[in-house]
């Protein structure tokens, strides 16, 4: 099984984290969407990481199918999403926080990185910062209110953490550490552990 992506995506990373936690086996061939595009192309047309070829060639694609996958053939002790009703509303909760901001930021990237400086839209650059940063302020306050604790972390502490990580790298002018402690603590805990450590984003 090949998971296929760069772990500098929030989204590759988070799936090469998860399986570890699911105790499932996997070869991680880092390609780019960008540098290597024809050679992932031909792993999957659509050229988006993750991508995950089963052992038996099925290919699968996008974070969250990817893990949702392995969640069903997990037994109930192994899961990284809680089976209670209440729990797991509030841990997809995270879990949409924590994507949503991932998304932002990718929004941004792009827009500065790909799109020509002339046909830059200031206004949509504003919107889509002002939703990355309502995005962070949520997720820091529920992380004040209900701290991660214990050895084993779920997918809403990963994926908030991995999100953390990604924003730090690459807007960490528009997404200030000091504004967000509790989120900012969450991740440099996690990111001080062997396995985080496994799976460096750069």
């Amino acid at each position: 099984m090949k998971l296929i992506g760069m772990l500098d995506s929030p989204y590759v990373r988070r799936v090469a984290i998860s399986l570890d936690l699911l105790g499932i086996k996997f070869e991680h061939e880092p390609l780019s969407v960008f540098s290597t595009f024809e050679a992932f192309s031909r792993i999957n047309p659509v050229v988006k990481a993750p991508t995950l070829v089963l052992d038996d060639g099925c290919v699968l694609l996008d974070s969250t199918l990817i893990i949702d996958y392995f969640e069903t053939l997990s037994a109930p002790a192994s899961k990284l999403l809680p089976a209670q009703p209440q729990a797991l509303a509030q841990a997809l909760r995270t879990l949409g926080l924590a994507l949503a901001a991932c998304e932002k930021t990718v929004q941004i990237v792009y827009e500065h990185n790909l799109r020509p400086a002339e046909k830059l839209h200031q206004p949509w650059v504003e919107r889509v910062t002002r939703q990355l940063l309502a995005a962070c302020g949520e997720l820091d306050k529920q992380l004040a209110a209900h701290p991660v604790s214990g050895e084993r972390p779920d997918q809403a502490a990963v994926t908030s953490a991995v999100a953390w990580s990604f924003m730090q790298l690459m807007l960490p002018d528009v997404v200030k550490a000091d504004d967000f402690p509790a989120l900012k603590s969450h991740a440099a805990r996690l990111e001080q552990t062997e396995l985080f450590k496994r799976y460096p984003i750069a």
